[in-house]
């Protein structure tokens, strides 16, 4: 079955790198994206390649409540440099009660505050953009990784020219890797929890979840 993306609304706090990336990404896929920031340059590159673009402090309360900060599904703090306004916003964004923070963290210390604050999910763009591209270069085969804990992690890879012409039931992953098939990529569609009967085609990504190790002998057997 084809995948439907849900339209959703983001804002966005620092149009650094990382911040105005995302919200490129996020707008070209669709959705409604605010950006923030209180370099008006900045802003003013972004305004017509987004929903909405303001010059803002995001260490101001009352700015953020103007702003209808709590009607976003996600609100992402993508201030990197100055820590203190990366804990103020986030602790605002905590207090007024966003739906969901994903905040940017540099330092492992800066990460901690920020999941003492509450923040939903703290990220590590540098480390964890090292991580993929070592995986990457490690084995061609593997194409991203998103791990869930230090042992686990989503995997999209190249489907094995062993698996080509086999359905999941005849290689039966699961028992012989402890590797579950979440997902098959064919061209643009997305067969969304796949069944036993369906067949690996050539070019198919498939996306696995299970044990680092047990991924790992996947993809090197």
């Amino acid at each position: 079955m084809a995948l439907r993306m849900k339209r959703k609304s983001f804002a966005v706090i620092g149009a650094g790198r990382f911040g105005s990336n995302l919200a490129l990404a996020l707008s070209e896929m669709g959705h409604d994206v605010l950006i923030v920031d209180n370099d008006e340059k900045k802003v003013q590159e972004l305004s017509d390649k987004v929903t909405h673009a303001v010059q803002a402090d995001s260490t101001n309360e009352q700015t953020l409540k103007t702003l209808g900060i709590t009607n976003f599904d996600v609100v992402v703090v993508g201030i990197g440099v100055d820590l203190q306004a990366s804990i103020l916003t986030s602790l605002i964004l905590k207090e007024l009660g966003a739906k969901y923070i994903l905040a940017k963290a540099r330092t492992n210390l800066h990460g901690k505050l920020l999941e003492k604050i509450g923040v939903d999910r703290v990220v590590f763009p540098e480390r964890d953009m090292g991580l993929r591209i070592a995986r990457h270069l490690a084995d061609m085969n593997v194409l991203d990784c998103i791990d869930f804990s230090p042992d686990y992690s989503v995997t999209e890879l190249i489907a094995p020219k062993k698996m080509i012409g086999k359905t999941l039931r005849e290689l039966d992953l699961r028992a012989r890797y402890e590797v579950n098939v979440i997902a098959i990529r064919s061209g643009e569609q997305i067969n969304i929890s796949p069944l036993a009967d369906d067949m690996i085609k050539k070019d198919d990504l498939l996306i696995v979840i299970g044990e680092n190790k047990a991924i790992e002998k996947l993809v090197k057997e």
